[in-house]
């Protein structure tokens, strides 16, 4: 059996078998199964379907916020914002069957021309820390490119995946398309990736397991897209609005408590607006309220486990010294108060390694070319943020960044129409958006002779 614990209380939400090998493979023979008839119906068919989902998702969005907010511990404002990108994940894709469009390539002796078609069994593997998001930006897209798809979520948070499954099935979505598979990554994860009815698999997660999956589909030549860890760089320059880049600084770390590859946890701040910019950020830190997931007026929860509470802690080690320190609850729940390290090494662990919670470290710089320097100083490349109010500078910095992921005097750069990924050892591929359609696809060329 699987325990599933609430985070902010330690206390069991629920227990569910825990699916085997056997299990797996008779998820996969469901999906393989039915997905030629789901691949078989018309764009605009398909499109209504994933559109009737989106409704169903719509019309239970209270109870998917609050069966995350419960399970992943997060605030219960942010499970509502999540869980409405998800409506917006599946509204987006539904217009995608109708979409895609092929190429005409003239040719001697004939005419010749490209379709899309889809690749067929599809295994999700996603993690804990935005269980039904991060689900969504695989299901929407692999379903509305006429896949079937096996989705492994993760032990710890598996609630609103399997509530999903029902919603899917609720309203319509054919048996065998979606299918829900709880186990081990050990297990269940290895042969999903392993499986030769499994024609790719995208996963979110450690770039650690990214390299394992990887490395275990090659033998299928399974096609794969990853989108793995992170170590983003929040650069600001003396120029920047100081106050609005530290007012936002501590949202792009503390977010679902740290546990984010896309916080910008490496804080770099030029030299002479360190102590204005400390002082700032000190302010807005110290009033973040953290507690009840279920309090509307909480900003930030728990860690997800004992276990991640132990691993960040093991960053507190004297290395760097604590400049800010907030509060969190004491009691039951995996509790850590928001935590800001300065002045650091960038070669110090805690800047280089991804600590996955609410520690940031602020580093100094002196110039655009030693923050450029010190910000692709990493194996890592997925986000970023650049504060300045010189727009040149701006546009310099951000095409030399090596990353897959930016804004400019913002700290957020998800949206469901724009393209997501890392560059780097942050992984590869691109989830969300137009881009995010053609990693569920073949493309087939065609030649039409005349002659």
């Amino acid at each position: 059996m699987i325990t599933v614990r609430e985070p902010a209380t330690e206390t069991v939400l629920t227990e569910i078998p825990a699916a085997d090998r056997s299990l797996l493979d008779a998820a996969v023979a469901r999906a393989r199964e039915s997905a030629p008839a789901w691949r078989a119906l018309t764009p605009r068919a398909r499109a209504r379907a994933l559109s009737d989902l989106a409704a169903a998702l719509e019309q239970h969005v209270e109870e998917l916020a609050l069966l995350e907010a419960r399970n992943a511990g997060k605030p219960i404002a942010d499970a509502r914002g999540e869980m409405e990108m998800v409506i917006d994940a599946f509204r987006y894709y539904s217009g995608a069957p109708e979409r895609p469009l092929g190429e005409t390539i003239p040719v001697a002796g004939g005419q010749a021309f490209t379709v899309r078609e889809p690749l067929g069994v599809v295994g999700l593997i996603t993690p804990w820390n935005f269980p039904l998001l991060i689900a969504s930006w695989k299901l929407a897209p692999a379903l509305a490119a006429g896949n079937a798809v096996v989705l492994k979520p993760a032990v710890l948070t598996p609630m609103t995946a399997l509530r999903f499954e029902q919603l899917a099935s609720e309203a319509g979505i054919p048996e065998g398309v979606v299918n829900v598979v709880v186990g081990a990554g050990s297990t269940v994860g290895q042969r999903l990736v392993e499986h030769p009815d499994v024609a790719k698999i995208a996963f979110t997660g450690s770039t650690e397991v990214g390299r394992q999956i990887a490395a275990a589909a090659a033998p299928t030549i399974k096609r794969v897209t990853l989108e793995l860890g992170g170590k983003s760089p929040n650069i600001v320059f003396a120029d920047a609005d100081l106050q609005k880049a530290a007012a936002a600084a501590p949202a792009a770390v503390f977010g679902n408590a740290g546990q984010d590859c896309c916080a910008r946890s490496r804080i770099l701040v030029q030299r002479e607006a360190i102590d204005e910019f400390m002082q700032e950020l000190e302010q807005v830190v110290r009033s973040i309220r953290v507690g009840d997931p279920l309090d509307h007026s909480t900003q930030m929860g728990p860690l997800i486990s004992a276990g991640q509470r132990e691993a960040v802690s093991s960053f507190l080690n004297g290395e760097a010294p604590i400049a800010i320190r907030g509060s969190a609850p004491e009691g039951p729940g995996y509790w850590f108060p928001p935590t800001v390290l300065a002045p650091v090494d960038p070669h110090a662990r805690a800047a280089r390694e991804e600590i996955f919670g609410p520690i940031a470290v602020v580093i100094p710089f002196t110039d655009e070319a030693d923050a450029i320097r010190i910000a692709n100083d990493t194996i890592y490349g997925l986000s970023g943020s650049i504060w300045t109010r010189d727009g040149a500078k701006a546009l310099r910095v951000a095409h030399a960044l090596e990353c897959g992921v930016l804004s400019i005097n913002s700290n957020t750069s998800v949206r469901v129409a724009t393209p997501f990924g890392g560059f780097k050892q942050s992984g590869y591929g691109r989830e969300l958006g137009p881009h995010a359609l053609d990693a569920y696809t073949e493309v087939k060329s065609i030649f039409f002779a005349t002659s």
